[in-house]
């Protein structure tokens, strides 16, 4: 079992198929646990409709492949974080002028208000996943989960995104929990890493405490550590 606090960074590292994504989805029940149960501060455990939904209205989700509809501007994109906030009906419609100037604030804490009326197609994969960035913390959310959220980017941009993503949750007081398989991101960027391997937790501590030999257990070979940090 794991217990995420607050303000706290924590990375689910381990090779592919270790089970990262699916406890990441398990803590916002889009995977159901085979086994346990979630259990929120303040709502107890998770078990009925709806404090599964309060649940996930409260907590932002930033993914591999961004899901962002790309026909629809960055602006447009960011409003979606809003929507679980508001019933259909009022979805339907367009937000009012403050949930705008709250996405614009979103897409300006990503450095990217100057590309609000562009289509999420038209920008590159960095900025279409700061847009992901943006319209999670558009939710005004108590946590943070991201799914393997630079696989598909240069390094470069990753460790820009992680840095950015990073510095968003200490200023707002965000918990984040992000999976990740390369160990130099997780090194910079986290406060607690948690070790997997085929859905077993084989560490939990902090990147200082992340020894070789525990490395070695949770990919296998050390040489294979090395191939992982700099892919």
């Amino acid at each position: 079992s794991i217990e995420i606090f607050n303000h706290q960074i924590t990375v689910l590292l381990g090779p592919s198929g270790a089970g990262k994504s699916t406890l990441l989805r398990a803590l916002n029940l889009l995977v159901k646990p085979s086994a346990g149960n979630v259990k929120v501060k303040g709502m107890g455990t998770l078990t009925n409709v709806r404090d599964i939904r309060s649940h996930r209205r409260q907590t932002g989700m930033i993914f591999q492949q961004h899901q962002l509809i790309g026909r629809l501007t960055a602006l447009e994109n960011v409003l979606m974080g809003r929507f679980g906030h508001y019933p259909i009906w009022r979805s339907i419609f367009a937000l009012s002028k403050l949930e705008r100037s709250w996405a614009l604030e979103c897409l300006d804490r990503v450095s990217l208000q100057h590309k609000a009326l562009s289509r999420c197609d038209a920008l590159s994969g960095g900025q279409q996943q700061r847009v992901g960035i943006a319209r999670a913390i558009a939710q005004r959310p108590n946590l943070i989960l991201a799914d393997e959220p630079v696989a598909s980017l240069d390094p470069a941009a990753s460790l820009k995104i992680l840095s950015m993503l990073r510095s968003i949750c200490k200023q707002d007081h965000i918990p984040a929990v992000i999976s990740l398989h390369q160990l130099e991101y997780a090194r910079q960027i986290a406060d607690r890493i948690i070790g997997l391997k085929n859905g077993e937790i084989l560490f939990d501590g902090t990147p200082e405490d992340l020894t070789e030999n525990v490395m070695g257990q949770i990919y296998g070979e050390i040489k294979s550590i090395d191939h992982q940090a700099v892919s």
